[in-house]
C-alpha cells in the first residue's frame, strides 16, 4: 500500500473532521465556517459510491446538496449565519434551501458515522448488517416505502469488507484507526448541527 495519505480517502476524511470536531468542542460560541464544512463533506461522497446501488439515492442526493453548501461559502460564512438567514427570509423548510440542505448533508454524515461503528464492532465480510443497521438508524424514518424496498434489494449486491478496504486503499488494520477518527470526530460535529436546529425551534425530523 502507498505511503502517506496521498488520493486515500479514510485519513483524508478523519482529518478533515478531526479539525471541524477541534472548532465544536473548543468553544462554547463556536462557529464552523460554510467552507471547511462543505469541503469536509464532499470528502466523504465517494464512500456512497463505493457502497453501490443501495446507497445510490443517497450518494445522488448528498453530492448535490454539499455543493449546494459549497456555493453558499462564497457569501455565507457560518452556518449559523446560513440558517439564520433562511429563517429570516421564511424559507427554512422551502425545497432547496440552504437549512434544508445542511440537515440532509448532516444525515449523511451520521449514517457514515453509524455505518463505521457497526464495521468496527461486527466479525466477518459481510457489510449487510452495518449498512442495514446504518440505513434503518438513520435513513429509513424519513423514507417512504419505495426507497426502503429498493434499499433493502440493494444490500444484497453490497461489495464485501474486503472489497470495500480495496477500493479505498486500505488494510483492515488503517481503516480501523481511520474509521474509529471519524466515529469520534463526527459525533460532537452532528450534536452541534443539531443543536443549531433545536436552538431555533426548527425541528430535526422533517
Amino acid at each position: 500500500m502507498a505511503e502517506g495519505n496521498g488520493d486515500r480517502t479514510l485519513p483524508r476524511i478523519a482529518e478533515a473532521f478531526k479539525d471541524l470536531a477541534s472548532v465544536v468542542t473548543d468553544s462554547q460560541n463556536a462557529e464552523v465556517k460554510v467552507a471547511p464544512f462543505s469541503h469536509a463533506c464532499s470528502l466523504v461522497s465517494p464512500l456512497f459510491g463505493c457502497l453501490g446501488v443501495a446507497f445510490k439515492f443517497a450518494e445522488m442526493d448528498y453530492v448535490a446538496k454539499v455543493h449546494d453548501l459549497a456555493e453558499a461559502s462564497k457569501s455565507i460564512q457560518s452556518l449559523q449565519s446560513l440558517i439564520d438567514l433562511d429563517v429570516r427570509g421564511g424559507t427554512v423548510r422551502k425545497g432547496g434551501s440552504h437549512t434544508r440542505n445542511l440537515l440532509r448533508v448532516k444525515r449523511g454524515l451520521d449514517m457514515v458515522r453509524v455505518l463505521f461503528e457497526q464495521i468496527l464492532v461486527t466479525e466477518g465480510n459481510s457489510l449487510k448488517d452495518p449498512a442495514s443497521k446504518a440505513y434503518d438508524q438513520v435513513f429509513a424514518p424519513h423514507h417512504g416505502w419505495a426507497i426502503r424496498k429498493a434499499v433493502a434489494a440493494g444490500m444484497y449486491v453490497l461489495p464485501t469488507k474486503e472489497q470495500l478496504l480495496k477500493k479505498l486503499n486500505e488494510d483492515e488494520a488503517t481503516a480501523k484507526v481511520h474509521m474509529q477518527s471519524y466515529v469520534t470526530a463526527s459525533a460532537p460535529l452532528i450534536q452541534y448541527i443539531d443543536k443549531l436546529f433545536v436552538s431555533r425551534d426548527l425541528g430535526i425530523d422533517w
